[in-house]
């Protein structure tokens, strides 16, 4: 089928059923052996001060899930990812208490053991570090929703899709 073949909402059905709004973002955790790599927010506004995905951002539109992987992973962290590197680790749709549209989320989370070059911050206005920690050491200030896809990853069993904040 090409584009030019498929259906788009009328105005009005729009208007009517649009408005709830679902956030898209890609999470890639480098992984070297036993040991990941996260990187410290700072600045951002959001969890500052906690360690987080080795690379992670909203897909920008018109942009794919690994497109907005790999993309995400080269502006933080100044490595290179090809897609066919990346392993879903589980698609998450998450939520906040506050109902507002930008806490409406599916992220999904990626591993590599593969990438072209080395690590370094390329954002020093959103990370103030970037370090790797065992598996089985992460520390305690670990965003949340990130620490429960690295562990269950980790631990095993996590189901292909999940759900957090429910």
């Amino acid at each position: 089928m090409s584009p030019e073949d498929r259906q788009t909402y009328p105005a009005e059905y729009a208007a009517a059923h649009g408005t709830f709004a679902l956030i898209p973002a890609a999470y890639v955790f480098l992984v070297d052996g036993d040991r990941v790599l996260l990187q410290l927010r700072d600045g951002t506004g959001y969890y500052d001060g906690w360690w987080a995905a080795s690379a992670a951002g909203h897909v920008d539109a018109g942009e794919t899930i690994t497109a907005g992987a790999v993309r995400e992973t080269r502006e933080e962290i100044g490595v290179e990812v090809a897609e066919p590197d990346l392993e879903v680790i589980t698609a998450m749709h998450r939520t906040a208490p506050t109902g507002l549209p930008i806490d409406q989320r599916l992220d999904v989370f990626f591993t590599t053991r593969s990438w072209r070059g080395s690590p370094s911050r390329q954002e020093a206005d959103m990370a103030s570090a970037l370090e790797w920690f065992p598996l089985d050491a992460l520390p305690e200030r670990m965003v949340h929703h990130e620490r429960y896809a690295l562990e269950g990853w980790r631990d095993g069993g996590l189901p292909p899709i999940t759900a957090f904040g429910f």
